[in-house]
């Protein structure tokens, strides 16, 4: 549902399934269902991409992704569950910011950082979306331009992210797949449901509801 239109809801689901299997091992859970919806997602809106927005963010959004490998390796289960959570708390106050229209910087500078806090918040917890809704946002990208641009990011970064679950922090395995593609239907379920609840729900309502739902996630996750 997130892939496809209700941007913001798999803030629910990190700390949800970080509770369920362990913060670590859940993210390379969570990587392969992502990339299945990012392909829908990339289906449907490819044909509005920019292109040239992407490109400015490939270094440092790489150099993001290999801070966060080296980061995990490093710390505990419990660290890497606070972690993510100071993440994602992270996370929500970007919503508000967004939510309150602040005026956001619109230069190289701002695109290197929302680059590499993708690319680490995407590796250290698939908790992205939020830094990107805003720099995508800054941007001035119409609706489609928005959700396609933004469907194609998560997709190459998503499968640029399966070599190094695999080889160095080995949270996807046979085993994790075949539960990944048990789990298919449902995520087809939850693309088409997210193309049609996306036009049915005020944006404002919604968002408040968000933000407090996904406080209380985080809030659990940290303790």
């Amino acid at each position: 549902m997130a892939k496809t239109g209700l941007s913001g809801i798999g803030m629910l689901v990190v700390p949800v399934m970080a509770s369920v299997l362990g913060a670590k091992p859940s993210t390379g859970f969570l990587l392969p269902m992502l990339i299945m919806a990012d392909i829908f997602a990339v289906r449907y809106y490819h044909r509005h991409a920019e292109f040239s927005y992407l490109v400015k963010l490939v270094p440092s959004t790489i150099t993001g992704v290999f801070v966060a490998v080296f980061v995990g390796e490093w710390i505990n289960d419990q660290q890497f569950r606070q972690l993510l959570s100071v993440i994602i708390l992270a996370g929500v106050v970007i919503m508000i910011f967004r939510l309150r229209k602040a005026e956001i910087p619109h230069n190289i500078y701002f695109a290197s950082i929302a680059g590499f806090l993708g690319g680490f918040t995407t590796m250290i917890g698939n908790a992205a979306g939020p830094v990107m809704t805003i720099y995508f946002l800054a941007m001035s990208l119409p609706k489609n331009a928005f959700i396609g641009t933004a469907a194609w990011f998560f997709l190459c970064v998503n499968l640029f992210k399966v070599p190094l679950h695999i080889f160095f922090w080995q949270t996807i395995t046979w085993e994790t797949f075949q539960m990944n593609l048990w789990l298919f239907p449902l995520i087809l379920v939850g693309v088409i449901i997210g193309l049609r609840v996306t036009r049915l729900i005020p944006e404002g309502p919604y968002r408040i509801f968000l933000i407090i739902s996904t406080i209380l996630a985080a809030l659990k996750l940290f303790f």
